[in-house]
């Protein structure tokens, strides 16, 4: 099995909140998502959620606010499954709840250190 990071975009918009109930349904839909590939043993990792918080560090030691760029997604968080190739790991990206809120999921495959 071949390891996949499944990056997760959304648009960025903090001063844009959801009610307590909705965030109780997105939560259940991610834990459903996440226990189901759990279960078939394509996690590698339980993945990382991000905050909107953060800072971007370019060449000269120039720092901006934001760990966004000039766009308006950022990413959200990532996670590493197992797959056997891309288009498995495409399809198990194709599950992800972030696609019912309007965000994206970028698949790349993950090249292990000291590998050829």
């Amino acid at each position: 099995m071949n390891e996949f990071a499944l990056i997760f975009r959304n648009d960025f918009h903090p001063e844009t909140g959801y009610s307590p109930d909705k965030l109780q349904e997105i939560m259940k839909q991610w834990q459903l998502w996440m226990s189901g590939m759990a279960a078939k043993g394509q996690l590698a990792n339980p993945g990382t959620r991000l905050g909107g918080d953060g800072s971007t560090v370019r060449p000269g030691s120039l720092v901006t606010n934001g760990p966004y760029a000039e766009i308006k997604e950022m990413i959200t968080g990532v996670i590493v499954v197992k797959a056997g190739d891309i288009d498995q790991a495409t399809e198990i990206a194709k599950g992800c709840p972030i696609l019912n809120a309007g965000g994206n999921v970028e698949v790349r495959n993950i090249i292990p250190i000291g590998a050829n």
